[in-house]
């Protein structure tokens, strides 16, 4: 099937997908959890925060836009709401919402084209394996704390790579909706 006709049924199928209810059941899994598994792998979410509080940095603006590594921007406040603190980085949170949308559009297509598999063109084991992807984002954070337990030498550069992830995984994440969702032969909207 060509590209475009592939981009063209993508859209319609996610809607079709969300449209279900056993479809925006997953995508609201997906578009709700995940973000704040995002956020802690970045050590930007933790527990163990006590009471209420809100600190902004001074110059919050400009240091929004501070890199602390490859895609992962400097925190401008921290939020504490009994036991939970959350260091704030809109860039950073931005990049989770939008993870996030992605990983709840995948889930909600997958488990549709796993229930539904005549409807479209392929097996149905793809359904589960469409958001794989986006738990490899874990990989920027956690990843380098891994690699020193287990003692790898190498970690330099592995450490730089597991840096670029999370666009890695975004375009990931959309290359499996628009191969799932694209194959598509129209879903039905009842379920």
């Amino acid at each position: 099937m060509p590209i475009p006709d592939r981009l063209r049924r993508t859209i319609p199928t996610v809607i079709a997908a969300l449209r279900r209810r056993d479809g925006l059941a997953a995508f609201l899994l997906g578009a709700l959890g995940y973000p704040p598994l995002y956020l802690a792998s970045l050590g930007h979410l933790a527990l163990g925060g006590r009471g209420w509080s809100v600190r902004i940095v001074d110059d919050p603006l400009a240091r929004a836009f501070r890199r602390t590594r490859p895609f992962s921007f400097e925190p401008v406040a921290r939020v504490v709401v009994d036991p939970v603190a959350l260091l704030v980085s809109p860039l950073d949170v931005s990049v989770a919402l939008v993870l996030a949308v992605l990983v709840g559009a995948n889930l909600a297509v997958g488990v549709v084209v796993r229930r539904s598999p005549a409807a479209c063109g392929v097996a149905q084991s793809a359904g589960p394996l469409t958001s794989v992807p986006a738990l490899l984002t874990g990989a920027t954070c956690c990843g380098p704390a891994i690699l020193f337990v287990v003692g790898v030498g190498a970690t330099g550069p592995l450490v730089t790579a597991l840096g670029y992830v999370a666009p890695v995984t975004a375009l990931l994440l959309v290359g499996s909706l628009f191969l799932v969702a694209g194959r598509s032969r129209g879903l039905r909207t009842d379920g």
